[in-house]
């Protein structure tokens, strides 16, 4: 695909008339957004960028917000009235979009992004290490020293962190806090959110396993806490007892955020070789191979036929081999703040597109003809043929 490449995402930018006055510059433009996917960069009077936006329909979701309408947030409305220009980048496919509208976030950091989206800080959950009970704490700069446990970063607010932390630990009855006295309970336990490991004994023995479990669901190797939750509340609903329900919904919903950020964390820093795909339209389809976050490769092919189809197979084996065999990786696991957003956007195509993306092994990789990787792409490639009879260019 010709045209501007941005960060290693090709694009199509719109042209500006310097002839033409702001005013009429923005009105040409918005007559003329393309029904494609891409990304809107919206601009004031002196070039600088306000927001960035994506969308799988330019056209569309561009003119909305110059279409008068009451449901408009005051953050919107404002943004509007002070841009002043607009730069379209096209993209074949939404993925590309998202990923471009990431970069070009990170890049320029606009001020309506950070209004409007609020994105978030990010947020680690540290257990230091210590020799009487063992505690969480919430932080935006962990400082662990040695034997502290650190979880994250996870992309949502420290706040927000901090209350699926505490949904768990009171629903268990392991939040206990700081008692007024020695050999005293907390007041925690007063109100039901303490089983009574502040005053020693046998509670003390049954709060250090339930926060081994809590640590295990964090590490991903023990999700008994959430299997019992769910038991509860069906269990709850059976009763017909729906407010007791609804708080172990809350505490499943509470586990299940820790969970995927966890997941999201885990997926990258295995370091994955991902091949994708995206429809472009009903005859072709963008080929991208993906490491960790980073796109190789990205191509549009052609499938209106069955020897292209043929010939996309084969092609694609010498396309993983090349790009994922041959190129060195010295990667950490470790996953930063700086890249979870990418991440995140890999993360959740996969999980919301399986039978268009295709993790590929390492030991997949150590033969020039694996069988595993050949039936894999075989199923990948015959999935694509079966499944362009659906596409929907809406």
């Amino acid at each position: 695909m010709s045209g501007k490449r941005i960060n290693g995402l090709a694009g199509h930018p719109t042209e500006t008339d310097p002839g033409k006055t702001a005013g009429s510059v923005l009105k040409d433009k918005l007559r003329r957004l393309p029904e494609a996917p891409g990304v809107y960069i919206m601009k004031d009077a002196r070039g600088g960028i306000l927001y960035v936006g994506k969308s799988k329909h330019l056209k569309n979701r561009v003119s909305s917000y110059f279409h008068r309408s009451k449901s408009h947030a005051p953050k919107i409305k404002r943004l509007v009235q002070h841009v002043q220009d607009l730069e379209i980048i096209r993209t074949d496919t939404e993925f590309e979009a998202l990923l471009l509208e990431c970069s070009l976030i990170h890049k320029f950091k606009p001020m309506y992004n950070r209004k409007m989206k609020n994105p978030a800080s990010y947020a680690y959950i540290v257990i230091p290490a210590s020799a009487g009970l063992r505690h969480f704490e919430t932080t935006r700069q962990p400082l662990a020293a040695p034997g502290d446990e650190v979880f994250g970063p996870y992309p949502a607010s420290e706040l927000a962190v901090q209350n699926a932390v505490q949904t768990i630990l009171e629903s268990f009855k392991i939040a206990c806090s700081p008692a007024a006295a020695a050999n005293a309970p907390c007041l925690n336990h007063d109100i039901g959110l303490c089983l009574g490991m502040c005053l020693g004994g046998t509670k003390l023995a049954e709060y250090r396993q339930r926060m081994e479990r809590f640590i295990g669901l964090l590490h991903g190797t023990d999700r008994s806490l959430c299997d019992e939750v769910e038991r509860e509340m069906a269990a709850a609903a059976g009763r017909f007892d729906f407010e007791a329900a609804a708080r172990y919904r809350d505490v499943l919903q509470a586990i299940r955020f820790l969970e995927r950020k966890e997941k999201i964390i885990g997926f990258a820093g295995n370091n994955p070789n991902v091949l994708l795909y995206e429809p472009v339209d009903q005859n072709a389809i963008k080929l991208f191979l993906v490491k960790r976050h980073t796109v190789l490769f990205s191509r549009v092919f052609s499938i209106g036929t069955e020897k292209e189809a043929q010939r996309l197979e084969k092609e694609a084996n010498v396309l993983v081999q090349a790009y994922f065999k041959q190129n060195e990786w010295a990667i950490a696991s470790e996953v930063g703040k700086d890249e979870i957003d990418e991440a995140q956007i890999l993360y959740s195509y996969v999980q919301a597109h399986p039978r268009q993306a295709l993790l590929i092994p390492d030991e997949w990789l150590e033969s020039e003809s694996s069988s595993a990787l050949a039936d894999a792409l075989h199923s990948l490639m015959s999935g694509i043929t079966n499944g362009m009879d659906e596409y929907d260019e809406g």
